[in-house]
């Protein structure tokens, strides 16, 4: 039986002779299903009602148009004397009205005297206060693993002897194309099934992914990402990718079989520009899954209790399309001033942020979270519980090895060969730059060739490097921080032996103090809350 749980909690609460249930689904023809199952095995007759047909008998083509108005098939359901379900289709937006409700409780009384159960069918729940206490909620959920696999087996066999179609699947195929499937509904399984067939001539999981698209985009509070990023385009990390590399096929149902669980996700700490984000994006096609992320301005809303509900929305729409990765980027700065939150936003953020952690601690659904950070000291201490996460990564200044790594893949990505470069020395060159400082410096010295019409040489890079002052120099005593607490509460992302800090020249440093520019306490340019890496400034404009 299709949905087999929601489907026995309904046969169960007819039999208890619960008055009203409100059954919350997209898949009217499931439900329907179901009830129609449940109508002839408590020989019951099964009724429908629609704004458009009235009240029909089920199988019957038409209906009574006397009872369109909600009010009329309330007073029909009250006067029959049938042992029967009643099934209103879509009738939440008539609970706004007062007289609707007040007929609606009036009827709980008279239903308990019967061996009647009057049913709410729609996909959004919207029920007035009053009626909390009088209706049941039944949740029915997306197609199961096994409802999908019936699904397509069905397509598979109505495919045999089709030429030109390939419809054939291994067990590992079978069950990847499935995984792609779930959180879409039947219907829009089985048309991505059939798009598959018609463009690809086979069952393509990228096609079917890239179905989920129309999902996210209509949340408004999730973004979908085509993540085109390869883990080939992530230079260094080794330990990481290995880490992921182990974990390609965990999804699958080899990996149950085998005991173990799904993994729950990763969190990135680390130096800004050393490849967090563009990690989090490579794992989603690393893993042939698509990739949300989720805008943590975008779930605070104005109006009372909206930012909960947003939150809600997201974490529902991410199990709905789960199998997935779900990035959060630095997500110190989203759940940043939990601890104030009471005085600041009458507690909003602290109750959003309690929703994230305990889905984060809870869920069973296979949505794989990646959270990046570049400041731990604004981290929650509850968010680094062990049980949130699999693993905590420090992602530290790339190794000298990483850096001609780096170097290589920014040459090859704008069209150069690397082996005419000398990587090694521009390498040695940038000793200190992350990965982003490093691309710009390759960027910036091919701006000096064009300028020049010329081609690119090893000598435009590393003037651009000779003439860039990287973030770790700095920011050295905030980098050596981070070290410092990475190294008992995280595991390196690189096997490689850390990289020393540069210096500012002592000239430059004596005229940034002069200039008053230079934070003792964390060793790093104080620029008044300028730049990325530090917060407003709290000091006064003036005394």
């Amino acid at each position: 039986m299709a949905n087999a749980g929601a489907t026995r909690e309904i046969e169960i609460l007819v039999r208890a002779r619960y008055p009203i249930l409100y059954v919350v689904s997209w898949e009217e023809s499931r439900v329907e299903s179901a009830l129609i199952e449940i109508a002839n095995s408590r020989r019951k007759r099964l009724y429908m009602w629609t704004a458009t047909s009235g009240l029909y008998l089920q199988g019957a083509r038409t209906g009574d148009n006397d009872s369109r108005q909600p009010l009329v098939v309330l007073d029909r359901i009250m006067q029959s004397q049938e042992q029967a379900l009643f099934v209103l289709k879509d009738f939440h937006p008539y609970l706004g009205d007062d007289q609707v409700v007040r007929k609606l409780r009036d009827l709980v009384y008279a239903l308990k005297l019967t061996l009647k159960t009057l049913i709410l069918v729609s996909p959004i729940l919207e029920l007035p206060p009053e009626l909390e206490k009088e209706v049941t909620v039944v949740d029915y959920e997306l197609p199961s693993y096994g409802d999908l696999g019936a699904l397509l087996d069905r397509i598979r066999s109505s495919m045999e002897g089709k030429q030109g179609v390939d419809a054939e699947l291994t067990p590992e195929e079978r069950d990847r194309v499935i995984r792609a499937s779930q959180g879409l509904t039947l219907m829009e399984a089985e048309n991505v099934l059939a798009r598959s067939l018609v463009e690809a001539r086979r069952f393509d999981v990228d096609i079917i992914v890239s179905e989920k698209r129309q999902i996210i985009r209509k949340s408004q509070v999730l973004d979908y990402y085509h993540a085109s990023e390869e883990v080939g385009s992530v230079g260094g990390l080794d330990v990481l990718k290995d880490w992921l590399a182990k974990r390609t096929h965990a999804f699958g149902d080899r990996a149950r079989q085998f005991g173990l669980p799904e993994p729950k996700g990763l969190l990135l700490l680390g130096v800004q520009g050393c490849g967090k984000s563009l990690t989090a994006k490579s794992v989603a096609n690393l893993w042939r899954l698509p990739l949300l992320r989720l805008d943590v301005g975008r779930i605070f809303a104005g109006l009372v209790g909206k930012s909960e509900e947003n939150m809600r929305k997201a974490i529902r729409i991410a199990e709905s399309v789960a199998p997935c990765v779900l990035w959060v980027d630095e997500i110190e700065k989203g759940l940043s001033g939990t601890e104030s939150s009471g005085a600041s936003d009458a507690g909003t953020t602290a109750r959003v942020f309690g929703t994230f952690l305990t889905w984060l601690q809870e869920k069973t659904a296979p949505v794989f979270v990646i959270a990046t950070a570049n400041d731990i000291s604004q981290l929650p201490p509850e968010l680094l519980r062990k049980g949130r996460f699999d693993d905590i990564f420090f992602v530290d200044l790339p190794t000298l090895d990483e850096r001609v790594e780096i170097l290589r893949i920014h040459l090859s990505m704008r069209g150069r060969d690397a082996s005419l470069y000398d990587v090694q020395r521009i390498a040695e060159g940038c000793a200190g730059f992350s990965g982003a400082e490093i691309e710009q410096a390759v960027v910036a010295g091919m701006y000096d060739a064009f300028d020049r019409e010329e081609e690119l040489a090893t000598e435009d890079i590393l003037r651009a490097c000779e003439e860039s002052i990287p973030l770790s120099a700095t920011a050295s005593g905030r980098i050596a921080g981070l070290r410092a607490w990475a190294r008992l509460r995280a595991r390196r992302a690189s096997s490689g032996d850390p990289v020393e800090l540069p210096q500012l020249p002592d000239e430059l440093t004596d005229l940034i103090r002069l200039a008053g520019m230079w934070d003792e306490d964390d060793g790093m340019l104080d620029d008044g809350g300028a730049t990325s890496d530090r917060g407003p400034s709290d000091e006064p404009p003036y005394e």
